[in-house]
């Protein structure tokens, strides 16, 4: 046998399936041949199955994963296309393809020649030709290898960079900030919208080139020491230059990642301060210069080592430079100069970067407009002060958000399947005046049904029906809230007229439903029977015909959508029906506030959504870490702006989004990209403005920057002197963070529905401040600020709650209701302004221990550290009111003292006539302070309260002798 004998096809080794002897080349005859068996080859294999099982197999295949994936994207297409916003589905989506098919490119380009290149050379090593390997190199199906591993590596690369269509889309139509950072001078658009699509960049070649030189090196690796001898080996000058050329490209990749790199220490949040200190200008900012230069020059070096005769040496050489310079100027230098430069004189070495922090972080949320007032507050709440600022008085908040869930959830959710998720809080004009109110919308909870079938659950109970209001300090008989509204059908005192009742939206996780079938809705209950109606918008997605009904067959996996026989060509599905859950499927790059509402306009139940625009590359701004955990707001964001209002009807689920702050270049971008999602604040409707709110997370973030960014003076920020604090909010401590109020605030005429927090300075309990952000007509979207003199004390939230807890007759009244068995559940204490003073408020409700109903069982008021407490709120203002030691020179009475009549120096009996007629004055100013206290006709109360003390105070002077 000779080693031709691997052609000869009738030879021992036909069949082979690369042809060629696998361990050597041709040599002379074999002249003792063994016997070999045939070799069989492909063709001679026996497969299991059959071509036709095997495309049945693969149909099924296709069937069972494609057709489900084509469903998934048609019925995606409908509902953008129900919400007339298709435009927004296919803006979403050819960016991404298009993304795919441009990076897949690129990289093939890369990829392709670099692996045809190291195959070419590898046929011309040693081991390229002989052997087994050298035989697979050879055979005419191995050019084919380069371009189906170029093929896979580029769609794999091209895959990686669908996912950053925004980040794109931004890059190609962000706009400038019109601020420069303090460091290089860059727009803050250039942060914001152009350096995360370079660094993306930047890092995306850098992997390509990494994994083309490693399947290269292995190949070249694999032959070159398959070749060695004696544990020594030949370094071919072909693989070497290849892989010099690619080290060098890489390298200058790298030296841009260098460049930055620089840019990045505007983030740094190991200094001071949140960004670059002294040590990163003056030293990390050089190793990086000094890093990026001798990259590119490493790279030209690494070209000139082709030409060397000692090329390791040379590669050596270049190496232990750069771990050198990398060693020296980013370790030990910054190091020394913050050791011996910096620290002993830290201050005045931070003092520019300090400044640059609390400038950048005071414009990235919105807060270098602030508006500031020094006031000192009256000693305490009088009559005039009521006089001057009625509506606050009357738009005291009673009721805890807390128990009034409780309430309206025994009280008003009627049926199992109700159910309220939360209460909201907003303002109406009752009667003409400004009114506070809460209300929350009856929900459709099916986890409270009893018999859940396909046909309960998908056809018949498909909404939540009506809302429940009442005034926030209005409290009706039992300690009960005053509904306002309430019951079903919905029974309404006031002029408040609800149209659409039903509730196909909401916050509530709600499953998908059918409309407008043969099935009749459930409304509500009525009596014996239920009453029923049949939907009457275009909300949802057309699924009248056969083939929609298989496409969400398909999408929901329920094959009874198929075969039901309830469907009309008219009929309708709505799903996603999760407010919040619902816009993020429109706008998925905005931040959705954690506290939807509710609002009344036009007779429609409509939800208004706060939207924000945010980021974490604003230059130099403290960002939001682990001390804010509410909603998607958590850690690492450091600009914010409220720059979309959202509403979401909850009979059809139209959403809206209009833009309230024109001037964000973020908000500007995003409506560049996508025109027909969002649509000018002027197309609101007067009734929709008025029920805007300051959006309760952004006040929250703004609040708790403030507590140590309101010291604009760069030593009192680095010495901490002034860091205040805001209320955690906890319900073992009974405060609240932030809240709304109706008050009228010093300098103004009207009233205005705010957002506010009291602060206390940190590590004690006095108030130092309080902030507020303006809700109503050309003032919304303002913050004020009212500082308090530091000499003076101002009872804090905690300072009364420990005075109310130590009233000897709130105490033990406390103890004897827990020892009846009742459980005392305390309300949020509240601080709120009224004129120039501060009124504390708590309510206190009683809960029997076999209930869940609480009732509003005292109200407890404090002012200037005197705390009373009665039944009712007009009861415990009255002793509030009555008591006024500064005037009348008596000692602030003990707390809990029953009568609070002011006392009055001693003097002369009068006559007994002109006492009977002072009495009948007394009298008659007393009866008519009654009358105006149960009107709150503040202003009529507060002159029968002067008649009256003018009277009594008669009856003892020697005047009325």
């Amino acid at each position: 046998m000779t080693f031709n004998d691997w052609n000869n096809p009738n030879g021992p080794f036909r069949g082979f399936p690369f042809g060629g002897f696998p361990f050597g080349g041709g040599g002379a005859e074999d002249p003792d041949p063994e016997p070999q068996e045939a070799r069989p080859s492909l063709r001679d294999l026996k497969l299991p199955f059959s071509k036709k099982t095997l495309l049945l197999l693969a149909l099924l295949l296709i069937v069972v994963i494609g057709l489900p994936m084509i469903a998934n994207f048609l019925a995606d297409y409908y509902w953008y296309e129900s919400e007339k916003i298709a435009s927004v589905f296919w803006t979403r989506l050819l960016p991404q393809w298009a993304l795919l098919l441009v990076f897949s490119v690129l990289a093939f380009l890369l990829v392709y020649p670099n692996l045809k290149i190291a195959l070419g050379v590898a046929r011309d090593l040693p081991g390229g030709r002989d052997g087994l390997f050298g035989m697979v190199l050879n055979h005419r199906l191995a050019r084919w290898i380069p371009l189906a591993l170029a093929a896979f590596m580029a769609l794999s690369a091209g895959t990686d960079s669908m996912d950053q269509w925004q980040m794109v889309l931004q890059y190609l139509h962000g706009g400038a900030f019109g601020v420069k950072d303090a460091i290089f001078g860059n727009d803050v658009g250039f942060y914001m919208f152009s350096m995360p699509f370079w660094n993306f960049l930047q890092g995306w070649i850098s992997g390509l080139l990494f994994n083309v030189i490693f399947v290269c090196g292995a190949l070249y690796a694999f032959l070159i020491f398959s070749q060695a001898r004696d544990n020594r080996f030949d370094l071919p000058r072909p693989p070497l230059t290849h892989m010099l050329m690619l080290a060098s490209v890489l390298t200058v990749v790298w030296g841009f990642s260098y460049v930055l790199q620089r840019y990045l220490l505007l983030y740094n949040p190991n200094g001071v301060v949140f960004g670059p200190g002294y040590t990163d200008i003056h030293a990390t900012l050089l190793a990086l210069n000094v890093l990026a230069v001798l990259a590119f020059a490493a790279a030209g070096l690494l070209l000139f080592a082709i030409r060397s005769n000692k090329s390791w040496k040379f590669i050596a050489i270049i190496v232990g430079v750069f771990v050198a310079a990398n060693v020296l100027l980013r370790g030990f230098y910054p190091e020394l100069v913050q050791r011996y430069i910096v620290v002993p004189n830290e201050f005045e070495k931070e003092k520019q970067y300090i400044s640059n922090n609390i400038k950048a972080t005071l414009h990235a949320y919105g807060m270098d407009r602030i508006e500031t007032s020094e006031i000192t507050p009256d000693a305490g709440v009088t009559i005039e002060d009521v006089k001057a600022d009625p509506e606050t008085v009357d738009n005291v908040r009673l009721w805890d958000y807390r128990a009034l869930l409780r309430s309206y959830k025994q009280l008003q959710e009627i049926r199992s399947y109700y159910d309220f998720h939360a209460i909201d809080i907003d303002r109406y004009i009752i009667n003409g005046k400004m009114r506070q109110v809460m209300l929350a919308p009856r929900e459709l909870d099916l986890s409270g049904m009893q018999n859940r079938t396909w046909v309960n659950t998908h056809l018949e109970f498909t909404h939540g029906y009506g809302i429940v209001m009442n005034g926030a300090r209005e409290v009706g008989q039992n300690g009960q809230p005053n509904l306002w509204i309430k019951d079903l059908p919905p029974v309404s005192t006031i002029d408040l007229p609800i149209s659409r009742p039903q509730i196909y939206f909401g916050e509530n996780p709600m499953s998908y439903a059918f409309v407008k079938t043969h099935a009749k809705e459930f409304d509500y209950p009525m009596g014996e029977s239920n009453a029923r109606s049949t939907y009457e918008g275009d909300g949802g997605v057309p699924i009248g015909s056969l083939w929609r009904r298989l496409v969400y067959t398909l999408a929901f996996g329920d094959s009874k959508i198929l075969f039901s026989d309830v469907f009309t060509p008219e009929s309708r599905v709505i799903y996603e029906r999760n407010i919040r859950a619902r816009l993020n499927r429109a706008a998925p790059f905005l931040t959705y506030d954690s506290d939807p509402y509710i609002a009344v306009i036009g007779g429609r139940i409509v939800w208004i959504v706060d939207a924000y625009t945010t980021s974490s590359l604003y230059p130099y701004s403290e960002p939001v870490g682990q001390r804010y955990r509410r909603g998607r707001l958590t850690g690492g964001v450091n600009y914010i702006r409220n720059s979309v209002k959202c509403t979401v009807d909850a009979y059809d689920g139209h959403m809206k989004f209009y833009v309230v702050d024109e001037s964000d270049p973020i908000v500007r971008c995003w409506r560049g990209i996508f025109p027909a999602l969002f649509s000018p604040a002027s197309e609101m409707s007067a009734e929709l403005k008025s029920h805007l709110r300051y959006a309760r997370d952004l006040f929250a973030v703004q609040a708790d920057i403030y507590r140590t960014y309101h010291m604009a003076d760069p030593n009192t920020f680095y010495n901490k002197e002034d860091v205040w604090n805001t209320l955690k909010g906890e319900e073992s401590e009974g405060t609240l963070s932030s809240y709304y109020v109706i008050n009228k605030l010093i300098g103004e005429t009207q009233p205005e529905f705010l957002m506010m927090t009291p602060y206390t300075p940190v590590g004690r309990d006095n108030m130092i401040s309080w902030m507020a952000g303006r809700c109503d007509g050309d003032h919304y979207g303002k913050l004020v600020l009212y500082r308090f003199p530091k000499q003076t004390l101002i009872y804090g939230p905690n300072q009364i709650s420990a005075l109310i807890n130590q009233t000897p007759e709130i105490s033990a009244q406390l103890s004897l209701w827990s020892q009846r068995g009742s459980d005392v559940i305390m309300g949020h204490l509240l601080v709120v302004p009224v004129n120039n003073s501060l009124l504390y408020v708590r309510p206190l409700y009683l809960k029997a221990s076999q209930s869940d109903l609480p009732e509003l069982k005292r109200v407890i008021l404090s002012s200037n550290g005197h705390v009373v407490w009665d039944e009712t709120f007009e009861g415990a203002l009255e002793k509030l009111l009555r008591w006024k030691p500064e005037e009348q020179g008596a000692q602030p009475p003990k707390p809990g003292t029953p009568e609070l009549i002011p006392t009055v120096p001693p003097a002369a009996a009068a006559s007994d006539s002109a006492i009977q007629a002072l009495a009948r004055d007394a009298k008659s100013a007393w009866d008519r302070s009654q009358a105006a206290l149960k009107t709150s006709d503040w202003a009529a109360y507060g002159a029968a309260m002067a008649d009256l003390e003018k009277a009594l105070n008669g009856m003892f002077t020697p005047a009325a002798q």
